[in-house]
């Protein structure tokens, strides 16, 4: 029996490209959930997202943060897998997923990308090798004019595998849009710039820099595409797995 597949914004651009993953995958697309009168291309439309999980094994979603709450409960009392690409989670956010990884399997990413999730492994790496005495931490990521939230949710998961690294918490180091007289840098900031313009899928940058040299690491998404492919590759993996909040650390097994 193949996979079957709603899709929680399946009539945006990301929805519509995980309808075309799904049947490339030779998995079973249920149908989804979208905004009224959105054009969903023929794909069947459920009324809500209860309905939706009732219809599938896994829910692939991509909608908005005002979402993740209601989400989370309609698809635990389901018990439905849920890979959720959603970023600008909020703490409550972030606790209905912990919530609901307690009784079905959970795949929360900021980033599908296997090349952006190499970057966080490789972040994380460098910040413990790296003093934050000695070298300032710094993420700039650019993306296109419509997007709503900055930092980007890449960017933060950079941020987060730099904090992991030197062993703090990202909220006690972060320090984002600096602007006026802000004094001296201080020691362990961990700093982010966002810009915003054009149709930029997505640019990050996150630089170590010392007095005698610097370290970037830098990602550019040129297609989202790139995105679609890697959230339905983590589908796949997480498709019968145990109840658990995972990562796209384990589905590159890194």
């Amino acid at each position: 029996m193949t996979l079957r597949i709603g899709i929680a914004g399946i009539s945006g651009r990301m929805g519509q490209m995980l309808t075309e993953e799904v049947a490339a995958a030779g998995a079973t697309l249920v149908g989804g959930v979208c905004r009224p009168g959105d054009d969903a291309k023929g794909a069947k439309i459920y009324e809500d997202i209860a309905a939706l999980a009732a219809a599938s094994a896994l829910v692939i979603d991509f909608t908005h943060a005002s979402t993740v709450i209601p989400h989370a409960k309609a698809l635990a009392a389901a018990k439905i897998a849920w890979v959720l690409g959603t970023t600008g989670l909020s703490a409550q956010d972030e606790a209905a997923i912990d919530h609901a990884a307690l009784s079905i399997p959970v795949l929360a990413a900021p980033n599908f990308s296997a090349g952006v999730n190499l970057m966080f492994a490789l972040a994380e790496r460098m910040a413990a090798a790296l003093p934050a005495q000695a070298y300032d931490a710094e993420i700039l990521e650019m993306h296109h004019r419509q997007k709503v939230d900055a930092p980007s949710g890449t960017a933060l998961g950079i941020g987060l595998a730099v904090a992991a690294g030197r062993g703090v918490a990202l909220n006690d180091v972060m320090v984002s849009g600096r602007h006026g007289h802000t004094g001296a840098r201080k020691d362990g900031e961990i700093g982010f710039a966002s810009l915003r313009g054009g149709q930029i899928v997505g640019s990050h940058t996150v630089s170590f820099t010392a007095a005698n040299e610097q370290i970037s690491l830098t990602h550019h998404a040129f297609d989202r595409r790139n995105f679609a492919t890697g959230a339905m590759r983590a589908a796949l993996w997480l498709a019968g797995r145990p109840a658990g909040r995972y990562s796209m650390k384990d589905v590159l097994g890194i």
